[in-house]
């Protein structure tokens, strides 16, 4: 017997599982992921695992959130990024100042026009002199240039001077991206370069363990197609494993579930991802992945990402009220659950008068070098004392502002991150679920009661019912999920994005529920919702939130057998998957241009352009599929063309995409019905 190793390393939990020739999951383990150092999480899972079985492992997938909750969160390495031929106006909108900084975003001369001329030349001297400014505090570059899609010949210079000058990792936005639109390509490149140092530290942690282990197999990584790619692949397009965690659950589900139609329905410690299955596959995006409020261009499983997650602070949200999310932290009862040591504070807190540093303990996140190059001493210190156990931010803002300072910038960049109440708290407190520390829960529940009454003059409940505190926390939690199922159904028509803006949802949603509706009257409205896809809910929390959810919206669901770590399983029936896309576009009367990265070729007829755009798409999506760790990849072709009628010429060619697909496995499965 032969078997595959699947791990996921969530922002919580980190997942393994065995999977044998028929596909089924011969053992499943699960420890905590340790962010600060991967390596503790992942070892100690895959420690649990059978060791004698681990000798038959042939390949190792892997999948993650941790691109994802990046996204989501705001989080990730500091980068410039060099963009030539862009304005301010561009920049603003493309979004990238408000991921980094004003200084790491760098405007140079140069560009093209849409068919590939030089409209400025570009400007290497004030170049270089950007770049040696800057790389010290960066991890990473990322490159765009003005139609950098039809002629890639600056972003190519820029990547030569900023390897010869740095070595640090540096991507292009052509290379990740091959659609027009500069602004969108910009971030998509900015989000790829932050999430190198991440991705590689994780792939680095997983080859460690291997490593003890003695596993000798190829390691692979999810996509966020739902296809697979070699570390090499990943560590230098990170962009792609954007949805990785998603991609792999709704894979997994569908696996574990049987289902051809179906929602699926991931609930993680940070996000919920929502995706819909049709008769078996799961939907693309072509037009970018929606995670949290930005939309790179990559080409992923249609999911609906939200911050909302077993691990999300809820907090008071102004004139919204009641609000959970986007923000993760730790919970009160896992950190209790870890460091008993805790619960006398809070007992002691809760004597006391609240405030907002009240319920808050300040734990290690990250172990990103460029990050910390840029601490102070105080915040340097800070970090160190980090490493031994929690810190009570409520005892260190009494005796000692500075140094409470100092562990707030740690938050705020990403480096440390806070314990605070959660739904998964709320849960402890109500008995659905007994995990971690049911104690340390009640007593955050508590606390949190209290900042909402005095800080916020939020909450009407009893002073000591804390039960319908949490239940209100429950009912938020579950009216979330419903509002984002009906927002993945009216995307799935043509209803737009406004639709959350206009009130519809809302009202659609209270329409499901049954709320809204006078007594005693025949309602005139009589909604239905996914009479047809029952909700295939996966991910550690979903077994405690779903039940009520299909319940109270009156549609199927289905919790099938290993659903916490579907994510695992679903890393490992992926295959890889690579395509190019090649563009011939007719700017003028019998003139061809044929775009593929560098300099565009000229061309008289369309036939001509149209086989050599084959030629180059066929041969670059093999060679793309063989260095993502395919074997004997097999390479189709397909096309997207534009014509229009003109009332004088008639039906006139204006652009054809040729896009060839290589799709291969990465191990073959043995045929166990023939051993």
């Amino acid at each position: 017997m032969t078997l595959r190793l699947g791990i996921d390393t969530g922002g919580t939990f980190t997942d393994a599982v065995l999977v044998d020739d028929n596909k089924h999951i011969v053992a499943a383990e699960k420890s905590l992921t340790t962010r600060f150092d991967l390596t503790i999480g992942i070892g100690d899972v895959i420690e649990k695992l059978p060791r004698a079985k681990l000798e038959q492992v042939k390949m190792v997938s892997l999948s993650t959130t941790l691109t994802t909750n990046s996204v989501v969160e705001g989080l990730g390495a500091p980068v410039c990024v060099l963009l030539s031929g862009y304005n301010q106006a561009q920049v603003k909108q493309s979004g990238l100042l408000e991921i980094l900084p004003a200084q790491l975003v760098v405007l140079l001369e140069g560009g093209f026009d849409a068919v590939g001329e030089e409209t400025q030349p570009l400007n290497l001297d004030v170049a270089r002199k950007a770049i040696r400014k800057l790389q010290d505090q960066v991890s990473a570059f990322a490159i765009s240039s003005m139609f950098g899609t039809r002629n890639s010949s600056h972003e190519n210079a820029l990547k030569s001077l900023v390897t010869e000058l740095t070595g640090l990792p540096v991507i292009c936005g052509y290379e990740l991206a091959s659609s027009l639109g500069a602004p969108r390509r910009a971030l998509t490149a900015a989000l790829n370069a932050r999430m190198v140092p991440p991705v590689k530290e994780l792939i680095t942690s997983v080859t460690k363990i291997l490593e003890k282990h003695q596993i000798n197999a190829p390691l692979m990584i999810v996509k966020g197609d739902g296809s697979l790619a070699s570390m090499d692949n990943a560590i230098e397009k990170p962009i792609g494993t954007v949805l990785s965690g998603p991609a792999a659950s709704v894979i997994g589900a569908c696996a574990l579930s049987g289902l051809k139609n179906a929602i699926v329905a991931d609930m993680g410690g940070t996000t919920t991802d929502i995706a819909i299955v049709r008769n078996g596959q799961p939907q693309l995006s072509k037009d970018g992945a929606t995670i949290g409020d930005w939309q790179p261009m990559i080409e992923a499983v249609r999911v609906n990402s939200v911050g909302l997650g077993g691990d999300s602070e809820v907090r008071f949200g102004g004139h919204k009220g009641l609000m959970i999310g986007p923000r993760r932290v730790v919970p009160t009862s896992l950190l209790a659950h870890l460091y008993p040591e805790i619960i006398p504070r809070l007992e002691l807190q809760l004597s006391g008068m609240v405030s907002a540093s009240s319920n808050r303990f300040v734990m290690r996140l990250e172990n990103n070098a460029a990050l910390l190059n840029q601490l102070n001493r105080v915040e340097r210190e800070a970090w160190e004392s980090l490493s031994d156990a929690p810190i009570e931010l409520n005892a260190i803002v009494l005796e000692d502002r500075e140094y409470a300072r100092a562990l707030a910038r740690l938050k705020r960049i990403g480096l440390a991150i806070y314990s605070g109440f959660t739904p998964s708290d709320a849960v402890h407190v109500l008995g659905i679920n007994t995990h971690w520390n049911a104690r340390a829960a009640e007593l955050s529940a508590r606390l949190w009661m209290r900042q909402m009454r005095y800080l916020y003059g939020y909450g009407r409940w009893q002073a000591d019912d804390v039960d319908a505190a949490c239940k209100q926390v429950y009912e938020l939690v579950q009216s979330t999920i419903s509002r984002t199922l009906i927002e993945v159904g009216l995307s799935e028509s043509e209803f737009s994005n406004n639709t959350r803006i206009n009130g519809v949802t809302e009202i659609l949603t209270k329409m499901v529920l049954n709320k809204g509706q006078e007594q005693h009257r025949d309602p005139l409205f009589k909604l239905e919702f996914a009479s047809d896809f029952p909700i295939v809910a996966v991910g550690a929390p979903a077994a405690s939130y779903y039940r009520d959810v299909a319940d109270s919206m009156q549609i199927g669901l289905h919790l099938p057998q290993h659903a916490d770590v579907a994510n695992a399983y679903g890393a490992v029936m992926g295959s890889v998957i690579q395509r190019v896309q090649v563009t011939v576009t007719q700017p003028q009367f019998g003139t061809f241009c044929l775009f593929s990265n560098d300099q565009p070729q000229h061309f008289g007829t369309l036939a001509a352009a149209k086989k050599c755009a084959e030629d180059i798409a066929m041969r670059e999506a093999e060679r793309k599929a063989l260095d993502a760790g395919a074997r004997n990849p097999q390479v189709t072709l397909s096309y997207e063309d534009i014509h229009v009628k003109d009332e004088i010429d008639g039906e006139l060619f204006l652009e054809s995409m040729i896009i060839a697909t290589a799709i291969g496995p990465a191990c073959d499965w043995q045929d166990a019905s023939s051993k």
